[in-house]
């Protein structure tokens, strides 16, 4: 059985669109599409249901997949401890983070690592926290920042940080001159937001859906630049970490009451061989990470 087939195979159960899917893997949609239409054929049953609108796997889809995830996870430590061999300096990393804690809270950190460790290959990967958390489960990754404080029973978790979620409003917006925000408040606005799935948009979804509030949501993105540039235009207001609002952005943070805390943390999953580099990276993250807040 290929390989790629059934990385393309789990890839697309993950995700349920064969689009995105088709994106997340680098590859044209028709080459995907061919390449679960032959998986199908060699082992003679239908695996995906294509006529719904989200994608869905059949019974034997099922079967197929929990068999798959584990030669692929059995594959890829093989392939971890075959470096491992070689030693600290040749690994390789696969590490998740959110594209927020990515552009503003790890590039030094990160670039400060490779000076250490100039050989060893980090491959990061930028997704929502819900996601992140599942890859690792899945054995996608070797490490991901995640949620300390809402972590699986297979997941290890180390904290490295507390941060607050905010809201962002422009400088002139009428909450600027407040010293704390509701979030029936804050919900009550036009608002520019992250897409479903990130730790920015959960306490809003969760407000929404038990108060049964209807939001009036004028943008969702998840490139942080974009999002900010959207809130100076008065598009509508948003969420971010109290940290990555800087002068000359021309934006105003202001705290919920009760505040919303953020714990950040490096996860990986328990049975998950954790090499060598990786354990290097665990150690120098809960070294430097923390220096960021001091």
């Amino acid at each position: 059985m290929d390989l790629k087939k059934l990385n393309y195979f789990c890839a697309l159960a993950r995700i349920g669109n064969f689009t995105h899917t088709a994106t997340h893997l680098g590859i044209a949609q028709p080459a995907l599409s061919m390449a679960i239409k032959k998986l199908e054929e060699e082992v003679g049953l239908k695996l995906v249901n294509r006529a719904e609108r989200k994608m869905t796997l059949t019974s034997d889809g099922e079967v197929l997949l929990r068999h798959a995830q584990h030669i692929l996870e059995s594959v890829n430590q093989a392939e971890r401890e075959i470096q491992e061999l070689k030693g600290i300096e040749t690994g390789t990393i696969q590490f998740g983070a959110s594209s927020m804690l990515s552009s503003y809270y790890l590039p030094t950190v990160l670039a400060n690592f490779k000076k250490r460790y100039p050989k060893v290959r980090i491959n990061l990967i930028e997704a929502g926290t819900a996601s992140l958390q599942q890859m690792l489960l899945e054995g996608e990754l070797d490490l991901a920042m995640i949620r300390s404080d809402r972590t699986h029973e297979q997941i290890r978790c180390v904290k490295l940080f507390e941060e607050e979620v905010v809201a962002c409003v422009p400088k002139n917006h009428p909450f600027s001159q407040k010293n704390s925000l509701t979030i029936a408040e804050f919900c009550q606005e036009p608002l520019v937001l992250f897409r479903e799935g990130y730790f920015l948009r959960e306490a809003v979804s969760r407000y929404s859906k038990q108060q049964h509030v209807e939001l009036d949501i004028r943008f969702e993105t998840n490139l942080v630049n974009l999002l900010k540039a959207l809130v100076v235009n008065e598009v509508g207001i948003s969420t971010v970490l109290s940290g990555i609002i800087a002068e000359e952005d021309q934006l105003t943070t202001v705290p919920f009451n009760p505040s919303i805390p953020l714990y950040i943390g490096l996860g990986w999953k328990r049975n998950h061989y954790l090499s060598n580099a990786s354990r290097a990276f665990v150690s120098f993250m809960q070294e430097h990470v923390p220096e960021r807040f001091n």
